[in-house]
């Protein structure tokens, strides 16, 4: 049966099973969920899965996606292409059927607490995760160190995909000569360096990453930017252009109308804001379970209705431009240099380290090859313009 056939039939054969479930052994449950996705269990293609401890099964059922991405770490189940696995996981929605009920827990308090509030963004699992190492991240990343999905348009490579998006966004921003650049997320200055000495702009990036700060001065120095260590909340000053280039997935839901009033207050009247953002099919509160805790913790993407809510009387919506499957090319490349680079980390960082970057990776890779996740680059200004704007792509 055609892999299309197999994945449309996949909640209906799913229902069955869960009827079935107290008369079947774990083993043979899960051997199910997976076929329904056209996934085996030792099978001999690429996507499936080969198995090595057999509590695997009663973890998965009642673990779901956590269970699933601790034991992979563990080295209990391996897949020969894992990107591949994932994407077929996920367009199944298995990890819609498999969803034990303390992940309720996850949702509860995403709702009744405001989780990127304030001074917690310092403490979180995305400050700790960019202050891994500046040296981590120079053989993982390109020769800029962009750490946001590249544009594969032209590209033949990761350093031209990057440099490539990075053209893409100040061409959209319509930078030029004495124009004041803000970028929010600033991660190592790459983007700002490539404005100021390309179009002649001065830039202004702030970071809560320590790590990021101090490279990213370092490599500035003598260009017309200053890096700051501060939250989105607590800033000054008015700017020509914004920039927010995967900096959004860590706002979190409760926040993003805040978000949009500091943009608008800090913004010129005729400027423009670029966010370059992960997005969701469908709104939600929570991300997935095994990325919380172990790579971003309280991060989240938004959908289109929660994002216009956030926009709504305050912008124009002038481009919004979708290239989310240039994301699992990113992420494939990050992987090829990861792994290339593994053995000057390894006695550092050790092999379960390896397999958990490995999982995050690839995990990602497989979520923009399903079309679970998407990546948009979207244009707003304060005012209409009368004469309009040009989308470029």
């Amino acid at each position: 049966m055609p892999r299309g056939d197999v994945i449309r039939n996949a909640k209906s054969a799913l229902v069955d099973d869960l009827l079935q479930f107290n008369k079947k052994s774990s083993k043979d449950f899960v051997e199910e969920i997976f076929s329904s996705a056209g996934i085996e269990i030792d099978g001999s293609r690429p996507w499936d899965l080969y198995v090595y401890d057999e509590r695997f099964y009663d973890r998965l059922l009642t673990g779901g996606s956590l269970a699933l991405g601790e034991s992979y770490t563990e080295g209990w189940w391996e897949s020969p292409d894992l990107s591949e696995f994932i994407c077929c996981l996920l367009r199944a929605r298995l990890d819609e059927s498999v969803n034990p009920w303390r992940f309720f827990l996850q949702r509860a308090k995403a709702s009744l607490l405001n989780l990127q509030e304030g001074k917690r963004v310092f403490a979180s699992g995305g400050a700790q995760h960019y202050n891994l190492g500046n040296d981590f991240y120079e053989l993982m990343l390109d020769q800029k160190m962009i750490y946001t999905c590249g544009y594969w348009k032209n590209a033949k490579n990761l350093n031209e995909a990057q440099e490539d998006k990075l053209k893409l966004v100040c061409d959209k921003l319509e930078l030029k000569p004495g124009l004041k650049l803000l970028d929010i997320g600033c991660g190592w200055g790459g983007f700002l360096r490539y404005a100021v000495k390309n179009y002649g702009v001065s830039g202004v990036g702030i970071t809560i990453s320590e790590e990021q700060a101090r490279y990213a001065r370092e490599k500035n120095q003598g260009l017309d930017i200053e890096i700051k260590i501060t939250d989105y909340r607590e800033l000054t000053g008015r700017f020509d252009r914004v920039a927010s280039l995967g900096m959004f997935e860590h706002v979190g839901y409760k926040n993003y109308r805040d978000y949009m009033l500091t943009i608008f207050k800090h913004l010129s009247p005729d400027g423009l804001f670029l966010l370059h953002t992960i997005g969701a099919n469908k709104s939600d509160i929570t991300t997935d379970p095994w990325i919380d805790k172990y790579i971003f913790s309280d991060a989240m993407l938004p959908s289109i209705a929660q994002l216009g809510k956030s926009i709504e009387g305050l912008f124009v919506m002038e481009d919004w431009h979708n290239f989310g499957l240039d994301y699992d090319k990113t992420l494939l490349a990050w992987f090829h240099n990861f792994h290339k680079n593994w053995a000057q980390f390894q006695d550092k960082l050790g092999d379960e380290f390896y397999r958990k970057w490995k999982y995050y990776l690839l995990f990602c890779a497989g979520s923009f090859r399903a079309r679970r996740n998407q990546l948009w680059q979207i244009v707003l200004s304060p005012e209409s313009r009368i004469d309009g704007y040009e989308s470029l792509r």
